[in-house]
């Protein structure tokens, strides 16, 4: 079972879309564990402020499986197929870690991780004694260096949108 942590974030109708975004994760994957939720500017274009928060899970896909279940629950819940990078999104579903791999080509471990405050903030509360594969520090040695000016970040104090489903 590969150790998988998701970065999680919406912009359109972000309080339903992050509940429907963890329910189809939960469905897929079983048990999540979930970072606080955190309200962010939107980076690299003028738009609505986003929802982020990382997910924990376990699987046994191949990276290759696991992204297109990833873009499968994307589209499910109305992403565009073809959609632009800097754009307002229903639901983002981005593969931070994979375990330990190291692979350029598939952005592992994803860049954003240490560029973007409501990536690293939440893998820190999630993981923060993990290393990370290519800097091999912490995560909460790396949140701890994180220019404190750098990016806004708020946390959204409401429990509806990470509760996960029960166990059926």
């Amino acid at each position: 079972m590969a150790h998988i942590f998701i970065g999680v974030g919406s912009s359109i109708n972000r309080r339903e879309n992050i509940r429907l975004g963890i329910q189809a994760l939960q469905q897929a994957f079983g048990e999540l564990r979930l970072s606080n939720v955190y309200e962010s500017e939107a980076v690299g274009f003028d738009g609505s402020h986003f929802y982020n928060l990382v997910v924990e899970l376990s699987s046994d896909l191949s990276i290759e499986e696991l992204i297109t279940q990833l873009k499968a629950i994307e589209i499910q819940l109305g992403r565009p197929l073809k959609a632009l990078k800097y754009a307002p999104r229903t639901l983002d579903l981005d593969l931070l870690l994979y375990d330990d791999v190291i692979d350029n080509s598939r952005d592992l471990p994803r860049a954003e991780i240490t560029l973007n405050a409501f990536v690293l903030k939440p893998l820190a509360e999630l993981a923060p004694t993990l290393l990370h594969p290519v800097l091999k520090l912490s995560y909460h040695t790396l949140w701890s260096q994180y220019p404190a000016n750098k990016q806004k970040l708020w946390k959204v104090d409401s429990p509806v949108i990470t509760e996960p489903l029960s166990p059926q």
